[in-house]
């Protein structure tokens, strides 16, 4: 039941986050369901790919291509002032499509039996890979590499699940919300990894 639920919400979230940088971009509709495709579906493919699954499994997805393009059309003619405050929008789906996938991802991993360090793997490349693409392709610097705390959470989802500390749907669920919860605390905190810059003079 768990697995379901967060392949649906993770797939709507991301295809909304797609379709609202597409937006913003002026991007035309076929350009808004391309981005809102590729946001969703491009994290679970790389993942596919590095956990030595075949990239194909994806087409056997077809309900959630389906629920993807009705939720793109839905919100591309929601009315206007609905959606013009992309930071608000854009930053809770985004948070909730993290958590949703990352730990999509970490529970396909334990499922396939594989180690804790592919666990981790699995859990940030399902989160981040598709925001990841949604950004090279919008022409921006990918969230996960830069600003707030990102990825983090999606490994710290993974190392939860990879150790076996949560077991349950609802301690799942109880892991969506606390992901989420931090994602969003750390964008309104503005809380940040150590980083040091490097001026090269020539």
């Amino acid at each position: 039941m768990a697995w379901d639920v967060f392949s649906i919400i993770g797939t709507v979230a991301f295809a909304l986050s797609g379709a609202i940088i597409a937006m913003e971009e002026e991007y035309d509709l076929f350009g808004v369901y391309i981005l809102g495709i590729v946001t969703a579906f491009g994290g679970g493919a790389i993942r596919n790919v590095l956990i030595g699954l075949p990239v194909s499994t994806l087409w056997n997805q077809e309900t959630l291509f389906q629920i993807t393009l009705v939720a793109i059309t839905l919100f591309f003619i929601m009315p206007h002032h609905l959606i013009k405050h992309w930071n608000r929008w854009g930053n809770i789906t985004d948070a909730i499509g993290l958590a949703a996938f990352a730990i999509q991802g970490a529970m396909h991993a334990v499922k396939l039996g594989l180690p804790l360090s592919a666990v981790i793997v699995a859990a940030i490349l399902t989160g981040c890979g598709g925001g990841i693409i949604r950004d090279l392709l919008a022409g921006r610097k990918p969230i996960v590499l830069r600003d707030e705390i990102y990825a983090l959470w999606a490994a710290i989802a993974g190392l939860l699940i990879g150790l076996q500390f949560v077991t349950s749907d609802l301690f799942l669920y109880g892991l969506f919300i606390g992901v989420i919860f931090f994602r969003f605390l750390s964008y309104s905190r503005e809380w940040q990894l150590p980083r040091k810059k490097l001026y090269l003079h020539k």
